[in-house]
């Protein structure tokens, strides 16, 4: 958890800034994906970690229909709204800020009947932003973890992600899929999330790399292309275009076998990549499943690093920065590398011997010193839990 600059615990924040006492605590993680990206709005397979660095909120219940917002992480005051007023941004372009993810969580669990009123919410993360590793999605499900605790709601982690996931659809207007909140909602320590995110049918696989003298390594390039979000859009309309000409409802329905004839089956040369990113790279998922469930872990490297050339090439989404954190890890003796997350920076995965890692760690800051780009941040990904309640502090 950050540390105000005052030193100060997370308690005394919060009645610092509302006057009040909190009446609980409560953290949402990032995630990592190890493979399986941009399939999650394709009815696809994924396969996330929760990480370390979680985002932390303290609340109280308020019963005058006023929401008040406040995070200790971004410049200015509290944000002070009436949950009966709020109402989508996404139409009019405007996403509003870091306080549109709280705001559209209430707004969602307003939306789907559920008797949620005001709060005075004060959030803390130590999830890094701009570094495809979900900070938005763990300030939405902390918030909703929060609001569920004060309303006393009953979701499920299922259905409290999907809620997440409209809130981030409709009120914020981004056209994310289910991965990000099913991950920080869902996920359990020592263990990766093999999720499918048609009917949302979860399996909890063993991933304790510890055991095996492996590490898995997340390479923050800390640079976030601006062409980022509208990219993103076109590949989502492009997947719905090609699987709009194939005649199936996604392209979760076009098979691995089958996916040649479907390729010259396509009118628009344009679509073709990215059809056969998104079919491959749910064939990998499969997979990494089968090597894991087989012991074969150090196999799962050449997957990963496929995936990131599919990513590069055929999907479009990677940049010079993860290009490189990929390629000076593998040359240092990584057994698989890809860029993870949306794409155009970001973050890259990287799996190494333990052996290996700090020497792999160095070898990707001495490339990008050399390339002048700016420092990456290197950690490791240690599978941890998903959203819950928190100690006060």
């Amino acid at each position: 958890m950050t540390e105000s600059l005052t030193g100060t615990g997370m308690t005394e924040r919060f009645r610092e800034v509302y006057g009040a006492e909190p009446d609980g605590a409560w953290a949402a993680p990032g995630r990592v994906n190890l493979i399986g990206e941009h399939t999650d709005y394709n009815d696809g397979f994924v396969m996330p970690l929760a990480l370390p660095h979680t985002c932390a909120v303290q609340a109280a219940r308020r019963d005058d229909g006023v929401l008040r917002l406040h995070s200790s992480d971004v410049r200015g005051g509290v944000t002070e709204l009436r949950v009966d007023s709020l109402g989508p941004l996404g139409a009019t372009g405007d996403r509003g800020g870091w306080a549109a993810y709280p705001a559209g969580v209430v707004w969602a669990l307003r939306e789907a009947g559920l008797q949620v009123g005001g709060a005075d919410l004060h959030f803390e993360s130590t999830v890094p932003t701009g570094a495809g590793l979900s900070s938005s999605a763990a300030l939405e499900v902390a918030t909703a973890v929060a609001l569920d605790d004060l309303y006393g709601l009953g979701l499920d982690a299922p259905r409290l992600a999907q809620l997440c996931q409209r809130a981030e659809n409709e009120f914020v207007g981004v056209p994310c899929g289910v991965m990000d909140q099913m991950a920080s909602a869902c996920c359990t320590r020592g263990h990766a999330l093999h999720l499918d995110t048609r009917d949302l049918t979860q399996r909890q696989v063993p991933f304790d790399l510890a055991a095996q003298g492996l590490r898995l390594l997340v390479v923050d390039t800390r640079v976030k292309h601006s062409l980022g979000d509208g990219a993103y859009a076109e590949r989502r309309a492009g997947c719905e275009a090609g699987a709009a000409a194939l005649g199936v409802g996604t392209l979760r329905e076009v098979p691995h076998e089958g996916l040649a004839e479907a390729l010259e089956r396509l009118g628009e040369a344009r679509l073709r990549p990215l059809v056969r990113h998104v079919v491959t790279e749910n064939h990998r998922v499969s997979e990494v499943i089968r090597l894991l469930e087989t012991g074969r872990t150090r196999d799962i490297g050449p997957v990963l690093s496929a995936g990131h050339v599919s990513l590069r090439d055929d999907f479009a989404v990677s940049c010079a920065e993860l290009d490189l954190a990929v390629e000076a890890a593998e040359s240092a003796g990584a057994l698989g590398a890809r860029m993870t997350g949306g794409g155009f920076g970001g973050s890259a995965v990287v799996l190494v011997e333990a052996a290996d890692a700090a020497a792999v760690a160095a070898a990707v800051r001495e490339a990008f010193v050399k390339a002048e780009y700016r420092e990456p941040r290197v950690f490791e990904a240690v599978p941890g839990d998903g959203a819950g309640r928190i100690p006060l502090s």
